[in-house]
């Protein structure tokens, strides 16, 4: 009775549904009580003990079907022969008489035994079906078609179609079976895969089918940091125990605990200016960049949005507007894709922005600091460092090109508190979270 349950629990946390040891529990105790034989019932019983939020129950719904259906032998009443006559060979028998549930059955006992449910990569599932027959009893059955073909076994030719047929039948809903286990517990392990690439590939490789799974996830990236800062702004709003401040005035109560004091931390907010090149040479990454952008308005409340090519402008008022998907290009089409003019950008920073950058500021600038060999400003650079809490420069070429042919990154960079190179959303990620740690101080 456990052995299914604990298999589709591994199909729910697979489905991203998050299943905890308690609930795990509970979920035994409901089977106990009610057992499998009333599916609608089981449904609705685990969905309350298991599934918490509302993507949580849309997802258990279709793991619960998927898991729980027998599709592969319901439905083709013509298709399958039926006779009373046995023939000495189990899997035979049940296919000739026509006997759904034992195959299902069979077949539920066969994967188990081979493991299906640990399938990661859709190019196991002909090695897993092959095995999954194998253990159904393939081989006897496929020497009786050999045996039928030599005219051993009464039948002839009669039998040999018959039985060749239900196992042409056979191959197929062994298949269809392995590929339902594959979406149930492999699928997700898959997808896993494709992300933790995407992540560490460089924003400029990133193929074009790929951009709507990088949308998702700059988006979960954001919300995981924001969950994280506001878990972490709340302990430091509290502050720590004082063990010896309390020690120290419970001695009156005998060192009972009636009073707990906390060592209190001064919390200050971020407050972040960030600067996004858009010009023709960094083309290829200024859609993420954007998306960044994008979507630390919805960690930071207090964020000033910048972007530049041949000249800056402020782009918050289209970054709160709209949907991602219609923002970056109304900012590309204001400013993207001209000539670089860094110089001529910083110094329009602070003659029109500069009053937003103090002690509490945080600038943020994403570009490769190429600038047609214009004039560079780094006097605007040092004039930002004296200012602001700190710079932060994020560039998506290497170090090893910095400084190269129009690249001014190497004299930016003394004016920098930190200047990395910064060309996957891994590397953003890491930044953007030790920037959030940085905003408590005691």
């Amino acid at each position: 009775m456990q052995r299914p349950l604990e298999d589709f629990i591994r199909a729910l946390r697979a489905a991203e549904v998050r299943v905890s040891v308690a609930e795990t529990m509970e979920a035994h105790e409901v089977v106990a009580m009610i057992g499998y034989g009333n599916r609608d019932l089981l449904k609705d019983s685990l969905s309350i003990t298991l599934a918490k939020t509302v993507g949580e129950k849309e997802r258990f719904s279709d793991s619960f079907d998927m898991f729980f259906s027998r599709s592969e032998f319901t439905g083709a009443e013509d298709e399958m022969p039926s006779s009373e006559h046995g023939i000495g060979n189990d899997l035979a028998d049940m296919m000739l008489a026509a006997d759904r549930e034992g195959l299902a059955a069979a077949m539920e006992a066969a994967a188990r035994d081979v493991g299906v449910s640990d399938i990661r990569f859709s190019t196991q599932v002909n090695f897993l079906t092959r095995r999954v027959l194998d253990r159904m009893g393939l081989a006897d059955m496929e020497r009786l078609i050999a045996q039928a073909n030599r005219g051993e076994i009464l039948g002839g030719s009669v039998m040999v179609d018959t039985l060749e047929g239900a196992r042409s039948r056979l191959f197929g809903q062994a298949r269809n079976y392995v590929e339902r286990q594959f979406k149930l517990y492999g699928q997700f392990s898959s997808e896993q895969l494709r992300t933790d690439f995407l992540k560490r590939t460089p924003l400029a490789a990133v193929d074009r089918r790929d951009f709507e799974r990088m949308n998702q996830l700059i988006r979960r990236m954001a919300r995981k940091l924001a969950s994280r800062y506001m878990h972490r702004h709340k302990r430091t709003r509290r502050g720590h125990l004082d063990i010896r401040k309390t020690l120290r005035h419970n001695m009156v109560h005998d060192g009972i605990p009636f009073d707990i004091f906390w060592k209190q931390k001064k919390i200050e907010k971020p407050k972040i200016v960030a600067i996004c090149d858009v010009s023709r040479s960094v083309a290829s990454v200024a859609r993420f960049l954007l998306m960044f952008l994008y979507n630390l308005n919805e960690i930071v409340s207090d964020i000033r949005s910048f972007a530049f090519s041949s000249y800056l402008i402020e782009i918050a008022e289209d970054l709160d507007a709209d949907h991602v998907d219609d923002a970056i290009p109304v900012v590309l089409e204001k400013i993207g894709f001209m000539p670089t003019d860094y110089g001529r950008a910083l110094e329009g920073l602070k003659s029109e922005f500069g009053d937003t950058i103090d002690r509490r500021t945080t600038v943020i600038i994403l570009g490769d600091a190429r600038s047609n060999y214009g004039e560079a400003r780094a006097d605007v650079m040092k004039w930002i460092n004296t200012r602001a809490r700190r710079v932060v420069w994020l560039n998506p070429e290497p170090k090893t090109f910095w400084g190269t042919g129009d690249s001014e990154m190497l004299r930016y960079r003394p004016y920098c508190h930190v200047a990395k190179t910064c060309r996957t959303i891994e590397h953003l990620e890491r930044v953007v979270d030790n920037i959030l740690r940085s905003t408590t101080r005691t």
